[in-house]
Parts: structure tokens; sequence; C-alpha cells
């Protein structure tokens, strides 16, 4: 049980040398000059507390030729009068709102950036959440691999930018302290074949190869199978220096469940091997276990400190000096408290298929979302477009 529970200890030390190696060897890297044409493409639902901020980030981009295309579901998303705004403020820049999508698929962002793409005027094609912020070289950093022909997809981590809300809180801090320790752990080992929500770019040739978003529109991961799918037709998937932010608004006790939960299902479903392994890293629930059975108190306090020194190490590497969480830098305290409310998801996710999304219950099968019920909304709603 002893040599069990020195198992995460292990993986922390492993975790805090991956990052080590991938951002001192990516900050020394130096990217070519290379800004081809971009298309944005920006599938948008509601709003929340940064949103204009978000989208206007992209319209500050120190970049030469490049378009925004937004898409929603209906011309009454509360999204639709911002992006109106954005048009009016910067009439210099290249953006379209489109309206409505065909229904391909269970997964409604995915029908976005299926027409979306279709409608985009350059090869390479930029996919971020309406949530995500962005810093003004984000284009020239993401945009630049693109150069060597075997690249297939870009993926950059994201920082949070949290209300003051325990839930928001502690799921920025899951994702920069332990989420992202568990990426570069596989960069490190066996490379990326994933890429990750907030912003992936690629290219049409090879979205075609792929069958195009068609192909993944009724998965719930569908940037983790877009990532796989590309790495599988022979492009390579690569990590970015560069960050972008995320944000994470208030939420209640049981909306932060939910949102855990249906994100650690999704993950057990895609990656079922390297999910059940995750109990490996769990570190509090094993060093707990080890100070219980220790036969010393002095081997039961060496566990304890052990798992709290070396898991925030790696959480600072990762997470602080690594990707540049602020909300990780001031709340590096709720560490301990994120691993206990995870390894609690951890377990639950093996309970049931089903899923929480947008209101709406699904249960997974195959990595199709199938519902449960009806959706409130209609399959498609009419095309309509409008330019700035």
């Amino acid at each position: 049980m002893l040599l069990l529970a020195a198992a995460p200890l292990a993986y922390y030390l492993a975790a805090t040398f991956a990052a080590w190696r991938f951002f001192r060897r990516a900050r020394r890297h130096k990217l070519r000059n290379y800004t081809p044409g971009v298309s944005l493409l920006k599938p948008v639902r509601d709003v929340d507390f940064g949103t204009y901020e978000n989208y206007s980030s992209f319209c500050r981009q120190d970049y030469p030729d490049y378009e925004i295309l937004f898409a929603v579901n209906d011309a009454s998303d509360p999204a639709v009068p911002l992006i109106r705004r954005l048009i009016a403020e910067f009439p210099a820049r290249q953006i379209r709102l489109l309206v409505g999508a065909d229904n391909l698929g269970a997964n409604r962002k995915v029908n976005k950036l299926a027409r979306l793409s279709r409608e985009a005027q350059h090869e390479i094609l930029v996919l971020t959440d309406g949530d995500v912020r962005v810093g003004p070289n984000y284009l020239r950093e993401v945009v630049a691999p693109f150069v060597d022909e075997s690249t297939g997809a870009v993926t950059c981590f994201y920082r949070g930018i949290a209300e003051k809300n325990l839930g928001a809180e502690l799921e920025a801090v899951g994702a920069s302290s332990d989420f992202f320790a568990g990426v570069l752990m596989a960069e490190l080992t066996e490379g990326i074949n994933f890429a990750l929500g907030a912003s992936i770019v690629t290219t049409k040739r090879w979205l075609s190869k792929i069958g195009g978003f068609e192909s993944i529109a009724g998965l719930l991961a569908d940037d983790y199978e877009l990532g796989l799918r590309i790495a599988n037709a022979g492009g390579r998937v690569l990590l970015s220096r560069e960050s972008v932010w995320t944000m994470y608004a208030a939420q209640t006790a049981k909306g932060f469940w939910e949102h855990q939960l249906r994100w650690a299902r999704t993950v057990r479903l895609c990656r079922p091997l390297s999910y059940f392994a995750l109990i490996f890293t769990l570190g509090l629930p094993w060093s707990l276990l080890a100070a219980f059975v220790a036969p010393t108190k002095w081997i039961a306090a060496a566990y304890l400190l052990a798992y709290l020194v070396l898991r925030h190490v790696m959480a600072w590497t990762v997470g602080v000096w690594g990707v540049g969480d602020e909300v990780l830098r001031r709340k590096l305290w709720l560490v301990p408290l994120r691993d206990a409310l995870y390894s609690a998801v951890w377990l639950a996710s093996f309970a049931s298929n089903r899923i929480t999304w947008g209101g709406q219950e699904f249960t997974m099968h195959k990595g199709q979302m199938v519902p449960e019920a009806a959706s409130g909304e209609a399959n498609s709603t009419p095309a309509t477009s409008a330019r700035g």
C-alpha cells in the first residue's frame, strides 16, 4: 500500500520536469515570420461577465490579414448586439455575423463550425470559444508553425479569469494545476494527439482529410476528436507557448458538480485506459491512506508532507510559471480542496454515461450524444448573415 501511495508523488515529480522541459524549450524557440490570411471562427452562444472584452481582443491583433466570423443559433441570442457593436466600433476589421446552422448532429457548436468553415475565405482556420480572450500576438504565435506543411493543428493552454466565486476559482485551479500537468506528461511521453477546445488552429486541407466538421457533429468531445483525427491522418498536433485566457463564471454547487462530472465522463469515454490510470495521480486520498496504514508516525507525516510539497511545486511550475495563471497564483491554497473534490468526481464518473449540457440531458454512446428528450430548439434556423 505504501508503494502504491508513492505513485502520485512520482507523477508530481515527472510532471514538474515535463513542464520545465516544455516551457524552457518553447521560450527559447524563434518562430518564423509567417503571416498568411486567416479566418477566425467563433461559434458563440449567450454572454458572460467578460464577453465584449473577449470579442474585442480578437480585433486588436498585430496581424496583417484576417477575418472574424461569428455564428449564433438564432437572432435573439444575447451575443448578437455585442457583435453588432463590434462591427460598428472596428470598421477596419472584416467581421461577419452568421445566424443559424444546419442540424448535422447533437453538438450545436460543431454545427455552427461547419457553416463557418464553409463561409471562411482563408485556408487557415482559427477556432476559439466565445469565452476566450487573447493577447495582441496571438495570431502570429499560433499561425507560424503552419509554415511546415506537416503541421495539422496547433492548440493552446488557457489561463483563468474567474469571478469571485468558489466554484469558479476551483475550476480555474483544477485546469491549470492538474489538467495541464496531464497534457504536458502526454507531450513528454507520447506526443500530442488531441486538442484543447479553447483554441485550435488547423487548415481546410486537414479538415477535408478527416471528413470536415460534419464527421464530429454528434460528438461531445469535439476538441479531443478533432486533434485525434488530424493526428491519425498524419498531421502533427503542437502545443503553442502562447496561452489564452478563458472565463470562469460564478456557479452554484450543483452547477459546479455537473460541469466537473460532464468533463470527467467525457474524458473517461474518450480515453478509458488513461482515465482509469488517473487513480495513480490522485495524491491526496493515497497520502491519507498511506498515513492510516503507516507503521510509524514519521512515515505517516512524511507521506502527507510529500504530498503537500510536491503537489504545490507541480501546480506552481505548470500553472503559474508555465501557463501564467493568476487565479492559481492567488489561490494556490485551494489545491488540496480541489483534489479532494476531484477524487469524488472521479469515482462518480463511473456511475453513469449520462451528462447534462446546455440544460439538456444526454446519454453518451460510443462517443455520440443521444438526447434524453427532444430539444426545445428547432433543428435549424434559416441562414442569414450580416457583414461589417
